[in-house]
């Protein structure tokens, strides 16, 4: 046997397996994000009209924030299958609720048709898609960094971002499309359905790849045959509590500053800046593709000089830099983005590695509810709520504080990184 024959079947293995969890994240975040950008036009037709013309728009939105709750069971459930049965039946069923719960979207009944069995259905949607996509990061983080070849651990984790990033932008483009393409009538009355249809058939799509994926857990076997104990379903906290609070303190500041600069600027520069919205958004746009396109870059200087410095840089920008860059926004196109790119570039030193730093923690037996728990917990308290928090301040003449909130927070996350052993050599059981 020569050596390309050798090493070329090994290389498309682990080409294949970035491919099929990379398209199942995307398709994963496409339909968790779509409902954030179509809620304008269904809100109207499953919350009844008060009088008030914000009410609709708030029931919606508070609904995108419920399935938060079901993240954290989604985390330690999905997480509890994949350590189990393994990686990939976990990664099967994350996509196959996601999917359901889009052609959920796609049948739902208006207020008009249904009264409020409507709103409790959708309540009922999102809560799937929270317990769906609560699982998605850890198992999905978990199987590209055991996938990948020895030295190219940061690589793959940077395909994590990189892949739900592009379901971000793919809902705000499929959005965008079709409220151009359709009128505001058609888009409140059936326009809106066409997203959560493409969500749908995306989701087969991710089911098809995932399945021809192979399994990277050991034990999977062994547990079902019984000749290994299956580990319990808090065995995480119990053995490796230390490593539990570590995910807990990486993601605080981490999760605040993702959702604050890749998510909510355009919403917090039109509040206290005065931006022109569509601007802001148009910026937003740019600097999310930015963004998308480093994650390699990163994953790769951390494969070269180790997670601890991207992640220490991550932090200390953000802990100097939240408050003085937040109070420079205007509305102005250049100023918006010349600061939305620099907050792409500190904050890649944490999305680039962070799944590679999670993995690298705890042994194989409990490493998927090990990060999934304590990550989506985290998510839901610290990065779920920062848009809620920023408005609430803004709204009491108090924007500013905003930015020390989320400066003290990336404090003691830097204070995590500056503390935490370097993970790059560890050798993955």
């Amino acid at each position: 046997m020569t050596v390309d024959s050798a090493v070329t079947p090994t290389l498309r293995s682990r080409t294949r397996q970035l491919l099929s969890t990379s398209a199942g994240n995307l398709v994963e975040w496409y339909d968790w994000l779509a409902y954030a950008f179509l809620t304008t036009y269904f809100a109207d037709q499953v919350f009844p009209d008060t009088g008030h013309s914000l009410v609709p728009l708030l029931s919606a939105f508070a609904v995108f924030a419920v399935g938060f709750v079901m993240r954290p069971i989604g985390g330690l459930a999905i997480g509890a299958i994949a350590d189990r049965a393994g990686r990939r039946p976990a990664m099967t069923l994350t996509v196959a609720l996601m999917g359901v719960s889009q052609l959920a979207m796609v049948l739902l009944p208006t207020y008009a048709q249904a009264g409020l069995l409507s709103p409790l259905l959708l309540i009922v949607i999102r809560l799937v898609q929270g317990f769906s996509v609560g699982g998605e990061f850890a198992v999905s983080s978990v199987f590209l960094v055991e996938s990948a070849p020895p030295g190219r651990r940061g690589l793959f984790s940077s395909f994590s971002y990189f892949s739900s990033n592009l379901g971000q932008l793919m809902a705000a483009g499929v959005a965008s499309l079709l409220g151009n393409m359709l009128s505001m009538d058609q888009m409140s009355s059936w326009g809106w359905r066409l997203a959560f249809a493409l969500g749908a058939l995306l989701s087969l799509l991710g089911l098809w790849v995932r399945y021809g994926a192979e399994e990277t857990y050991v034990h999977a076997e062994a547990i079902r045959k019984g000749a290994v104990d299956r580990p319990g379903l808090f065995d995480f906290l119990r053995r490796h509590p230390k490593e539990s609070m570590l995910i807990v303190g990486m993601t605080a500041g981490a999760t605040v500053s993702f959702y604050t600069w890749s998510i909510y600027l355009p919403t917090y520069a039109t509040i206290t800046a005065g931006a022109d919205p569509a601007r802001a958004l148009t910026v937003s746009t740019i600097a999310l593709v930015f963004f998308t396109a480093i994650q390699p870059l990163g994953g790769l200087l951390a494969d070269r000089v180790g997670r601890k410095p991207l992640l220490v840089v991550f932090g200390a920008g953000f802990t100097v830099l939240t408050v003085p860059m937040l109070g420079m926004l205007q509305d102005s196109f250049w100023n918006l983005l010349l600061i939305s790119c620099v907050a792409m570039v500190l904050l890649t030193g944490y999305t680039s590695v962070c799944s590679a730093v999670m993995v690298e923690l705890f042994p194989s037996k409990v490493r998927t509810t090990g990060i999934g728990f304590p990550y989506a917990l985290t998510v839901a308290l610290f990065g779920g709520t920062a848009p809620y928090v920023a408005t609430m301040l803004a709204d009491g003449g108090h924007g500013q504080v905003f930015g020390w909130y989320a400066s003290a927070l990336t404090l003691v996350s830097t204070v995590v990184y500056i503390r935490m052993r370097e993970t790059r050599d560890t050798v993955l059981d």
